[in-house]
């Protein structure tokens, strides 16, 4: 009972990463993600990183939408809605804003991974042969 409620309190329920080091990056995710895909709805942005990330990272309903929100507030998503029978189906794409931000983060990232890897000495340091 007490597992089961706590994954259910977890936003990210993560394989092999921890969820703090995920809750970070997901906006990071979302934005390169719609920057290379286009027009996303939200199981397919769920699914469509558990397919690239070969199920290490699993991103629940109430990580998502809340993020996908958050962007739109920020003005770095504009939303579509398409009707396919009964149901509806919001679109999201990123705004011209939506895309310098998707690109600064991924730089952002880049560089804190650089600097990562050298604090904690995971790769040679340059002129140490």
């Amino acid at each position: 009972m007490y597992y089961e409620t706590l994954l259910k309190n977890l936003m990210y329920i993560c394989v092999m990463y921890s969820s703090e080091l995920i809750k970070g990056t997901l906006k990071t995710i979302i934005l390169n993600l719609l920057k290379e895909q286009g027009r996303m709805y939200g199981y397919e942005i769920t699914s469509k990183v558990k397919e690239m990330t070969d199920s290490k990272i699993l991103i629940t309903e109430g990580a998502l939408y809340p993020t996908l929100h958050a962007l739109e507030k920020n003005g770095e998503l504009e939303t579509e809605k398409e009707y396919i029978g009964k149901r509806v189906r919001k679109y999201y794409t990123l705004t011209k804003q939506g895309k310098e931000t998707a690109q600064e983060r991924v730089n952002e990232f880049a560089d804190f991974m650089n600097t990562m890897k050298y604090l904690l000495d995971l790769e040679p340091k340059m002129g140490n042969a």
